[in-house]
């Protein structure tokens, strides 16, 4: 087993913080992560797994055992009338495996374009973006119990899929790693592109007979224009969750605050629009040393070199905070804080 000790971080965290891990190692096959787990000097030890760095927060150095999942395998299963399906390591790059679909002609995670991370995450956080979720798509994942040393399957309704929820960041945190998640993906396209700006930016390219390639360039096209790129500006894209409150909470705030952005949800929720409320606050664009709030997208914190984790926090606390006070609506942090 290649058990490395003191190794930075930097490298495999998108907001490019330097901390260290007291050891680090990889694996490829869960059958190698096995052994890691058997390995003396580390069974008492912290452990984290680490996947694209993509949804992660160091605010110090981590004194324990980092895991880097490296599972790599991209492999079409079973197909039946209606959908493909397509069974993915979990150490595959997110937007690679979204790039495999659209030149297979495989639909249904076209919106989901240029998310970082890989595919591992996407269960544990139910990624979403542009009027759709992972759940959407999703048949069935095999996971590592790591205490049990066993694989257990988990099918939709086992996996508590909420906004960016599943039962991997809460009745099961730190139990399980995913080693694989299985796809069903459409053989015929149903588009969806009434989200956001997608028509708007569909005409701007010129697009007259619609392709998933297309919903797929248009949703980069947005994406480019609003977020910045991990390898230039390290960040870990939407730093806090969009709130949740009642219609009748919803209304009172729109009294007070006419500009206010909300969608209707189920159950007579409105969604609220927190990168409003982050830019309400004279957020967006802020910058004290090297840790900042983005200047197109309020809700992306941004590190612009060398900013510590704990000044990354340190400025998300203080966004906490004036929104609570401006709004008393209560931001919750998406990014996974160590």
């Amino acid at each position: 087993m290649n058990l490395l000790e003191n190794i930075s971080l930097r490298k495999y965290n998108t907001f490019g913080i330097n901390a260290s891990a007291k050891y680090f190692a990889s694996f490829h096959s869960v059958e190698q992560l096995s052994e890691i787990l058997k390995e003396k000097k580390i069974e008492n030890e912290r452990k984290i797994i680490l996947g694209g760095g993509s949804n992660l927060l160091f605010t110090r150095d981590f004194d324990g055992l980092v895991l880097k999942n490296k599972i790599h395998n991209v492999e079409r299963i079973g197909e039946d009338d209606v959908y493909t399906y397509v069974r993915v390591g979990a150490g595959e790059n997110w937007h690679r495996f979204v790039l495999f679909c659209i030149s297979q002609s495989l639909a249904g995670v076209e919106n989901l374009s240029l998310i970082p991370g890989n595919v591992g995450a996407g269960p544990m956080q139910n990624i979403g973006a542009y009027g759709v979720e992972l759940k959407d798509v999703f048949y069935e994942l095999e996971a590592f119990h790591r205490e049990e040393k066993t694989i257990v399957k988990f099918g939709l309704n086992d996996c508590g899929f909420g906004y960016r929820e599943s039962v991997f960041k809460s009745r099961y945190k730190n139990e399980f790693v995913i080693a694989s998640v299985t796809f069903k993906l459409l053989k015929k396209p149903v588009f969806n592109i009434s989200y956001g700006a997608i028509e708007q930016e569909l005409q701007k390219m010129g697009i007259t007979s619609l392709t998933i390639r297309d919903v797929s360039q248009a949703v980069i096209n947005i994406r480019q224009s609003k977020l910045p790129d991990p390898a230039v500006v390290g960040n870990a894209g939407s730093f806090f969750k969009n709130p949740e409150v009642n219609s009748e909470r919803f209304y009172a705030l729109r009294n007070n605050f006419p500009g206010i952005i909300g969608h209707a949800v189920k159950n007579e929720k409105v969604k609220l629009a927190a990168g409003w409320m982050i830019e309400q606050c004279g957020w967006k664009g802020y910058r004290k040393g090297d840790a900042g709030c983005h200047a197109k997208q309020a809700l992306v914190l941004v590190n612009y070199g060398n900013a510590g984790g704990k000044e990354i926090y340190d400025l998300s606390e203080e966004i906490l905070k004036s929104v609570q006070e401006k709004f008393s609506v209560t931001l919750e942090r998406e990014v996974n804080i160590q």
